[in-house]
């Protein structure tokens, strides 16, 4: 692949409901540039973009992938992103890789809700958009339908540039309303030919609407379009570039990816439209360790920085990480400043993504996307940067994980490599976390949905041998008093030699904002001070595990009243075995109780699910705290246990057709209701004596 300079690139990133296309396409704009001599296909699971193992066996994306091709002198990077929402972190990280983003839409299915949520994370990044009406070889296919939905959801911005000659199987060209002219397709070849007389009013309509958006980007063109010249090609042309780069339009083209009708046009159409990275005025990020701006011009002579958007274990070469030159130029065999982490990191082959296969390369310019293996220090989100000119990139923020399960190993020994395993899987993707709870003694995965943490678990067994079953997380339970009790405690033992005596007199109470506290009330000696931290200990320990399921005692003050001691038969461990007993018996009388941790969830929704939302909450024993409105969405905010939250993930989706959200995040602890109690200790009970 020859050298590009800055401005002859282009980063696109291909986003959109799974199942929208996006991979085929990938695959019909590579095929159409000659950068492979057959297309291949997802059903087969020949693709370049889906090589993962787990991508064949489901036939969907799960990692972002970068295909660079050559078209009329342009270098087009492809960011192809998986659609299914476990996945969105990729989307998230990619986004920080990409120059504009090409919506993908379905003919048949229209806007559906991934072409929602991904089309408002390019939004929220400022991102110029495109988009592209895919599958128009589809029985009902319907152009026009789309087109006006997607005006609907996402504003008067979306404008048609392209319209389809025909439909469904008569698909078999384009008429571009910029250039006002017609292109029929066969196979590879591209002829213009003149525009359908039925479509006369529709091109009439359409190009009509375009121009009126294109001629807003300058006073002089605007004015001869309100006094109803005619602007020309060259006009509309600039128009229609200077409104995507400013985000004033989003051109919509058409095609079917599967046949390769209205390929060769998209690509032209991309090379054309899509802002080039020097087109980003500078880089903008913080001196390391200040709160210093610091700018960069976006070119190939100023200092090197570079974004890695992701990490991933290559098979051959081991660990990847990819980035984007947002400075400067980076060569091979180099040395180059993690400036996050202020280590310096060695360079050694540069090279290019085409799928699994990787271009080596001398040196990447400033704009471009590329990888390197074996990094030491560097992880997703870092920067990498010049030592003498640092600058440190905003982080990428990623969603947090939506969906909490507890993993056990199929075989005896497999902890640690398990462990570790998991670890190497979170490095790669951030939107996976790895945790283990001290309560309940399991490891936690979280994911952002049930796909993705099995697909966590199928390539923790590929990729380091250890298997794992999922379980649904243990509730760390708690158990606490209601009462004021008081008991004695004696130990007393005569063994032949030293005995062992100990005595205490303990009052317990429930305590409202502690975990736990000891008061020492002794008086004249009764319990010598030496003995006291025993006391103490002998509470802690004993609390530990509660009478009614051995879950943990909160909220509970222990008060040392009297005792007594035997100068030769006394010991420390005497007066925690007293403790014990005391406690134990003041426990018969305390009124002890069964806590739960209880979760504050805030749901965000569109305004139709409110009341599915609302009557699920209640059969979660949630109790709603208030509602907010969030343009065009609800926010309910609620309180809950997360006994009965923690699918609530797929609960959602589930009921919103994956337009809601939510966070989590524990509030405090709350008494069980009594039937529920019993059917937890029960539980407990069994779980204790197996």
């Amino acid at each position: 692949m020859k050298r590009y300079e800055t401005g002859q690139l282009r980063n696109i990133g291909l986003i959109g409901h799974g199942g929208c296309g996006k991979t085929t396409l990938t695959e019909a704009m590579v095929y159409a540039v000659g950068a492979t001599t057959r297309m291949g296909r997802v059903e087969e699971g020949n693709t370049l973009s889906d090589h993962d193992p787990e991508e064949i066996k489901r036939q969907i994306s799960v990692n972002t992938s970068v295909i660079p091709c050559e078209w009329r002198d342009t270098k087009i990077n492809i960011v192809d992103t998986p659609g299914y929402a476990d996945f969105v972190g990729e989307v998230v990280s990619a986004l920080r890789a990409v120059d504009c983003v090409l919506t993908v839409v379905c003919s048949v299915s229209g806007v559906e809700v991934g072409t929602e949520s991904t089309f408002k994370l390019a939004e929220r990044q400022n991102l110029p958009q495109m988009a592209v009406i895919n599958k128009m070889d589809r029985e009902n296919a319907d152009f026009y339908k789309v087109l006006g939905r997607m005006r609907e959801v996402f504003g008067n911005r979306i404008s048609a540039v392209q319209l389809p000659i025909g439909s469904q199987s008569s698909f078999t060209g384009v008429v571009d309303l910029i250039e006002g002219k017609a292109y029929k397709f066969e196979g590879k070849s591209v002829k213009e030919t003149d525009i359908p007389n039925d479509m006369a009013s529709a091109v009439e309509e359409h190009r009509s609407r375009l121009i009126e958006i294109a001629a807003e980007y300058d006073d002089e063109v605007l004015m001869k379009y309100l006094e109803g010249e005619e602007l020309t090609v060259d006009e509309i042309r600039a128009g229609v570039k200077d409104g995507v780069l400013n985000r004033r339009i989003v051109p919509v083209l058409c095609c079917a990816a599967s046949t390769g009708v209205g390929i060769p046009t998209l690509l032209d159409f991309v090379a054309a439209y899509c802002p080039s990275p020097d087109k980003v005025v500078e880089v903008k990020g913080l001196k390391p360790g200040t709160d210093e701006e610091v700018t960069f011009p976006v070119s190939a002579g100023a200092p090197f920085s570079a974004l890695v958007f992701k990490t991933m274990a290559d098979p051959y070469v081991g660990k990847l990480s990819m980035f984007k030159v947002l400075s400067g130029t980076l060569k091979s065999d180099s040395t180059v400043q993690n400036v996050n982490k202020r280590v310096d990191e060695r360079v050694g082959q540069v090279f290019l993504t085409f799928g699994k296969e990787q271009i080596a390369v001398s040196e990447v310019v400033a704009g471009d996307i590329a990888a390197v293996a074996k990094l030491g220090e560097t992880v997703t989100g870092d920067t990498l940067g010049d030592k003498a000119n640092p600058i440190q990139l905003p982080a990428i923020d990623f969603p947090k994980p939506k969906l909490t399960l507890a993993a056990y190993p199929l075989s005896k020994g497999d902890e640690d490599k398990i462990a570790s395993g998991l670890s190497r899987l979170a490095e790669e993707d951030p939107t996976v976390s790895i945790d283990r709870n001290s309560e309940t003694r399991e490891l936690l995965i979280s994911g952002m949905g049930e796909l993705h943490v099995e697909i966590v678990k199928a390539r923790l067994k590929k990729k380091f041998g250890a298997d794992i079953e999922l379980r649904a997380p243990k509730v760390p339970y708690r158990e606490t008093i209601r009462a004021k009790a008081q008991a004695e405690g004696k130990h007393k033992k005569q063994t032949g030699g030293r005995g062992q005596y100990g005595h205490v007199i303990l009052e317990m109470e429930p305590l409202a904002d502690k975990e736990f506290e000891f008061v020492d009330k002794i008086f004249g000696g009764a319990v010598p001070k030496n003995y006291i931290p025993a006391v103490e200990k002998g509470a802690i320990e004993t609390l530990a595990e509660g009478p009614y399921a051995g879950f943990p005692m909160v909220n509970v003050r222990v008060t040392l009243l009297d005792g007594s001691y035997h100068a030769v038969d006394s010991s420390e461990m005497a007066f925690k075995i007293a403790t014990s007993l005391a406690i134990k018996k003041a426990l018969e009388t305390a009124r002890p109780v069964l806590l739960e941790p209880v979760m504050y969830v805030e749901v965000r929704v569109p305004e139709a699910y409110m009341g599915d939302i609302m009557g699920d909450m209640n059969k979660k024993r949630g109790r709603i705290l208030g509602m907010e409105p969030d343009g065009g969405y609800q926010v309910v905010k609620a309180i809950a246990p997360l006994a009965e939250m923690y699918r609530y993930a797929i609960d959602l989706r589930s009921m919103t057709q994956g337009r809601g959200d939510f966070t989590m995040e524990f509030r405090d602890y709350e008494e069980v209701p009594a039937q529920i109690a019993e059917k937890v200790i029960e539980e407990a009970k069994k779980q204790r004596e197996s």
